[in-house]
């Protein structure tokens, strides 16, 4: 897997990683089944954290674009090809900006929407 990273680039090292997994799931370059590395030693090989590739995997799990076999590595989803077209953090903008939209429609302020999400977040992390 040729993974090349921009230490340079605006875009975080994890996105960068996780854009380029979805990419090789989406072109067949990886394959249901296929295992990565493990994280030491993709982190090792791109000469990055080894925090930064853990939380790529943890993205791409949540995506089930990879998945975690316990003590016997990582490996290529067996949905990762449908899985990878998704973009999660697009999604949750659009209908976020969506509902914005309609409470600012329906007289609410900006103060009163961010208390709101606010104790929303705070009550579901709790």
């Amino acid at each position: 897997m040729d993974i090349i990273i921009d230490l340079d680039a605006s875009e975080p090292l994890f996105n960068q990683l996780i854009d380029q997994i979805k990419q090789a799931v989406r072109s067949g370059r990886l394959r249901p089944g296929d295992a990565l590395p493990s994280i030491r030693q993709l982190a090792g090989d791109l000469t990055i954290n080894s925090k930064t590739v853990a939380k790529a995997y943890k993205r791409l799990e949540r995506d089930a674009v990879l998945q975690t076999r316990g003590y016997r590595g990582t490996f290529v989803h067996p949905d990762a090809a449908r899985n990878s077209t998704v973009d999660l953090p697009a999604l949750a903008t659009t209908r976020l900006s969506a509902t914005i939209d309609e409470l600012r429609q329906a007289g609410v302020t900006d103060s009163e929407i961010r208390v709101a999400f606010g104790a929303l977040m705070h009550r579901r992390n709790a």
